[in-house]
């Protein structure tokens, strides 16, 4: 599963753009990455996990602004088109799994 956040935050002022600037840095702190300026994504094991993922955002939410929260499945993940310019690209791969012991 991939759990996306886009968002549109106002940044009109310095305390909005503070705010704006501390949502992306909890979505980094949670491992998402960076895919388009507002568009974040993370990889989760399984729904359950994006689920609870989701959860955790919902209590960091900035007061003012638009932010969807989308989980979809690796397949239709993996059918995303992505082109710099008119070069297709192919969609970022699953990342690797550490086991810890």
């Amino acid at each position: 599963m991939w759990l996306f956040a886009l968002f549109d935050l106002p940044v009109t002022t310095a305390t909005k753009r503070k705010r704006a600037t501390q949502f992306r840095k909890v979505l980094l702190r949670e491992g998402f990455a960076m895919l388009q300026l507002s568009v974040y994504a993370r990889y989760c094991a399984s729904e359950d996990i994006g689920l609870r993922f989701l959860d955790r955002l919902r209590g960091e939410l900035p007061p003012e602004g638009q932010v969807r929260l989308l989980l979809v499945t690796d397949r239709q993940f993996g059918k995303m088109q992505v082109y710099y310019g008119k070069k297709a690209r192919e969609p970022e791969s699953v990342p690797l799994q550490r086991l810890l012991f």
